[in-house]
């Protein structure tokens, strides 16, 4: 394990831990950075008997309505006592002083990202067919949450919520253009003229899949992960996202691979009539979700691929994120016609 990855001074970092939480740390600090992020930066941090995991924001071009530790960490914090799993959040530090950004701490989770097919084939058609229906139960849970509750009623604002997405992504392209793609435009364009009518809002998590939660040797979803995106607001933008995935591994096989080629893995029809069944929301206008969703993640490779034209991404792969985009800007109109 490296000793000291890129966007940490583990000296400073270790020193800021035993101040704020004296005899947490009781060997000497080491850290490596997950891969296969590609916002903000997570990583392991060890000291020969406990581990933790550290989020903080990418290095280089960061957007300023993106990348909140304290909106993450505020999340967890308020889910972490209720049936939604997620990982124990234990210190948010907000200055820059420790490791050059805001940070948050929370405790390691000893589960798996199933990221590609071949890694979740291991477990067999009726496993993985019996997880990706658990991976809609408890996106059921999470939006059963009473917001109130648990103390995020002014998380988000749920009125005009689409119509903001809509204009904040829009912005968020316009922050990250360094190319033209063709169809990336039309696609914001014809989102608007259509925009529909939301359900009640509910906790939404913004970038609901597979690969952003970890599982247990049970099968069972023992954390869900990446809160960057969380919000007040309708609920099926979850539930587009998830069809999204789902059907761009599908369809565009080699250019997006994924868990949801694992032979089992429920179709996106399948994972949509468990969804409406436990939830009792309608889905019927949900191609505008999927299409919704194919915008978002479209703006927000087109982010990855100039940050890391511009040198502020840490990792493999990157070079290839920018190849991506088209695919999700097709899949998107695609949706709206089917819509």
């Amino acid at each position: 394990m490296p000793d000291t990855p890129p966007g940490l001074d583990l000296d400073r970092l270790r020193a800021r831990l035993d101040a704020d939480l004296p005899g947490t740390v009781t060997g000497p600090l080491r850290a490596r950075l997950f891969e296969g992020g590609r916002s903000n930066l997570t990583y392991l941090l060890e000291d020969g008997e406990h581990r933790w995991v550290l989020r903080r924001p990418p290095l280089g071009h960061v957007l300023a309505t993106a990348h909140d530790m304290a909106r993450e960490y505020r999340v967890l914090a308020a889910l972490h006592p209720s049936a939604v799993p997620v990982p124990e959040p234990l210190l948010l530090v907000e200055d820059t002083g420790p490791i050059g950004a805001p940070f948050y701490l929370m405790r390691y989770v000893p589960g798996t990202a199933h990221r590609d097919a071949d890694e979740l084939a291991a477990l067999g058609p009726e496993r993985t067919h019996a997880l990706g229906l658990h991976l809609v139960d408890t996106l059921v849970e999470l939006h059963s949450v009473d917001p109130g509750a648990v103390g995020l009623a002014d998380f988000g604002r749920p009125e005009g919520f689409l119509e903001r997405q809509l204009r904040r992504w829009g912005k968020q392209l316009d922050a990250s253009r360094s190319r033209e793609v063709a169809g990336l435009d039309a696609l914001a364009a014809r989102l608007a003229e259509a925009l529909p009518t939301s359900p009640a809002p509910a906790l939404v998590h913004g970038d609901y899949r597979l690969d952003n939660v970890l599982v247990g040797p049970d099968d069972r979803i023992l954390a869900v992960l990446d809160w960057e995106m969380s919000t007040l607001g309708d609920p099926l933008t979850d539930v587009g996202l998830l069809v999204m995935y789902t059907e761009l591994a599908r369809r565009f096989d080699g250019v997006l691979p994924g868990a949801a080629l694992a032979p089992g893995f429920p179709p996106a029809a399948e994972l949509v009539r468990r969804y409406a069944e436990l939830s009792g929301r309608d889905v019927s206008g949900l191609g505008w979700y999927t299409g919704f969703a194919s915008f978002k993640l479209a703006v927000v490779l087109e982010g990855i691929h100039y940050r890391h034209s511009q040198g502020g991404t840490v990792g493999a792969g990157f070079d290839r994120i920018g190849e991506l985009v088209p695919a999700f800007v097709q899949f998107g109109l695609e949706s709206l016609k089917e819509s």
